[in-house]
């Protein structure tokens, strides 16, 4: 339950990721015809500040999208680890009614042997 709880976040985080990298993109594209349309500034100065809103915009982009590959980076070596911890556990259970089995094994043989000798 815990494995299925821990992918569901996962997938739900990751399902979050693409609208706001969207809505970022977008709204900082609307925001630059904005300042294209209003701007009582010169022509050089509008590029300039488009420009500098650009490069703030794709590395608060570049940031968010670093953070969410370390979170999915960490999410995935959670579950790694999970999982190995559960396969070692079952191999030990596995290992430990092997051999209680491998112990029964030849008292069953000699209660057989008596039983076939009896008859």
């Amino acid at each position: 339950m815990n494995t299925y709880s821990q992918d569901y976040q996962t997938r739900e985080s990751a399902s979050r990721v693409k609208p706001v990298l969207s809505g970022m993109v977008l709204g900082g594209l609307i925001g630059a015809g904005a300042a294209l349309l209003f701007a009582p500034r010169p022509g050089e100065q509008t590029r300039a500040e488009i420009r500098n809103k650009t490069m703030e915009l794709r590395d608060q982009t570049v940031d968010t999208v670093k953070d969410k590959i370390s979170q999915a980076k960490s999410k995935a070596s959670q579950i790694t680890s999970d999982v190995k911890d559960k396969a070692r556990e079952l191999k030990h259970q596995g290992q430990d009614l092997v051999g209680r089995q491998v112990d029964r094994v030849p008292d069953t043989a000699e209660t057989k042997k008596k039983a076939i000798q009896d008859y």
